[in-house]
C-alpha cells in the first residue's frame, strides 16, 4: 500500500501527517504537490492541515481548484479512500467532497488546545479499530472550525450513521460546554455518503505518539492502514 500527503503554498502539517505514516506505521509514503495531477498510484490521499494558499478568499475555497484536487475528486468518486484533516476538512467540504461547510469559530478566536471526542461510529475504514462511544484526546488547532450544514444534510448525516466523532466531555457527554467552536451538534468529524472520504477538525497527526501527549489518533491512522490491507 503507498500513502499520499498533499502539498499545498502554506501547508505546515504536511511533514506532521507524513511521520505519522512513515515513522509510526512504516508505510511507503509521498508527497504530492498541488500543481500536479499525477497521484502516483497511492492507495489513499491524506489532505494535511495548515494554511493552504494563506487562507485567502476562504479557507479551502483556492485550494479546491488545484490541479491535485481534480485528481483527488476523481480518485475519491472511485472509491479511493481519503482524510481531510482540519485544513483539509475545510477543503474537502470546498470541494464538494464532504456535505457542509466550516464557519469561524462562534468565539471569534483562533483555538488550539487538546480536546475531547466522542467517536460515533466504527463503521468507516478511518475508525474502525475504534468503539462507539469510545473518547479520544486529540488536540485542535484552527479559526474556521464551525461546523455547519442545513437540517436536511443533519438529518441525513445522522440517519446513515456518517457523524465520525463530536466534541465531549472526558466521560463522553456531548454538550455545549465540550463544544470549542460552535460546531452543529457538536460534530467534530463527518463522512461521504460512500464511507471513503473523512473529515475532521482535530488533528490526528499531533496526537500519534505518546511524547505528544497523546496517541489516541494513531488509531485512525491504524484503521486506515488495516482498511487497504483488507482490500
Amino acid at each position: 500500500m503507498k500513502f499520499g500527503v498533499l502539498v499545498f503554498p502554506g501547508s505546515n502539517c504536511d511533514h506532521d501527517t507524513y511521520n505519522v505514516i512513515a515513522e509510526i506505521t512504516h508505510q511507503p509514503v509521498s508527497f504530492l504537490w498541488h500543481d500536479s495531477e499525477d497521484l502516483g498510484g497511492v492507495d489513499a490521499v491524506l489532505v494535511p492541515g495548515g494554511f493552504a494558499y494563506g487562507d485567502y478568499l476562504r479557507t479551502g475555497a483556492i485550494a479546491r481548484f488545484s490541479p491535485v484536487m481534480q485528481a483527488v475528486t476523481r480518485f475519491a468518486d472511485a472509491g479511493g479512500l481519503v482524510l481531510g484533516i482540519c485544513n483539509g476538512f475545510q477543503i474537502l467540504t470546498e470541494a464538494g467532497l464532504l456535505p457542509g461547510a466550516l464557519m469561524r469559530n462562534a468565539g471569534l478566536k483562533y483555538i488550539c488546545k487538546q480536546v475531547d471526542l466522542r467517536v460515533e461510529t466504527a463503521n468507516s475504514p478511518f475508525t474502525s479499530q475504534l468503539r462507539v462511544g469510545e473518547v479520544l484526546q486529540i488536540p485542535i488547532g484552527h479559526m474556521e472550525g464551525n461546523y455547519y450544514c442545513d437540517a436536511e444534510t443533519l438529518r441525513e448525516l445522522e440517519a446513515e450513521d456518517r457523524i465520525a466523532f463530536r466534541y465531549a466531555t472526558p466521560d463522553g457527554k456531548v454538550t455545549p460546554e465540550a463544544n470549542p467552536n460552535g460546531s452543529l451538534g457538536n460534530i467534530a468529524g463527518v463522512l461521504n455518503k460512500g464511507r471513503n472520504v473523512l473529515g475532521m477538525m482535530p488533528h490526528p497527526d499531533r496526537s500519534s505518539e505518546q511524547l505528544l501527549g497523546s496517541a489516541d489518533g494513531l488509531k485512525i491512522f491504524s484503521s486506515l492502514v488495516d482498511a487497504l490491507a483488507t482490500r
